[in-house]
């Protein structure tokens, strides 16, 4: 190796950035997955908020982060998922925390609100999934059960149908997630592949 290929060898070892799509994917998946076992009311209402430590800080902060490192590996697929997808965890906890503060009145309609509030984000995910298209078969199953999640979710904050069946899609979307995660992680430490993600034809 030349003088010149390896200084820019040694250049690029020191700006390469890791992976950050198993730190998103894992931060959605787990603050997903609490969320989902509340809605697929598998335990009590009560219990609901516990999922906000994970919407503000692992599924929001972390996920927004990981967003930010996609930016810097010129990744706009993920860059703009993973930003996205921390902000609505960010934007979701405010509004629970806020109409628990007395902060927001919805004037018995939360559920409309929440309605509208999840149809913008089915909207953003329809063209994030068209674009999964474009990815791998782990991250394109992500899409397309969250897909189906969000729009069974708005069915139930407009009145249509329960929960129910939205949490558990949650939950399905949430292994899903997770499975892509450990993907990103395994196959890295391993240096091979453990667990497939099975390449698109692009």
């Amino acid at each position: 190796m030349s003088a010149d290929n390896k200084i820019k060898a040694d250049v690029s070892h020191v700006l390469a950035t890791a992976d950050p799509s198993p730190l998103g994917l894992g931060g959605f998946a787990l603050t997903t997955f609490v969320l989902s076992v509340a809605n697929a009311q598998m335990i009590p209402p009560e219990a609901k908020p516990a999922f906000l430590g994970l919407a503000f800080f692992y599924g929001g902060l972390a996920q927004l982060l990981a967003g930010m490192q996609e930016f810097k590996k010129n990744n706009v697929f993920g860059a703009t998922a993973f930003s996205t997808y921390g902000a609505f965890w960010l934007s979701l906890a405010t509004l629970v925390v806020f109409e628990a503060l007395g902060v927001i009145n919805w004037g018995g309609h939360g559920g409309t609100a929440l309605g509208v509030f999840l149809l913008g984000f089915t909207i953003f995910n329809t063209y994030m999934w068209i674009g999964s298209f474009r990815t791998n078969g782990a991250v394109c199953a992500v899409f397309t059960t969250l897909e189906i999640t969000f729009i069974l979710l708005v069915l139930a904050e407009f009145g249509f149908i329960s929960s129910v069946p939205g949490g558990i899609m949650g939950i399905i979307t949430a292994a899903i997630a997770w499975y892509a995660s450990a993907a990103g992680v395994l196959n890295t430490v391993y240096k091979r592949t453990v667990l497939p993600v099975f390449p698109l034809d692009k």
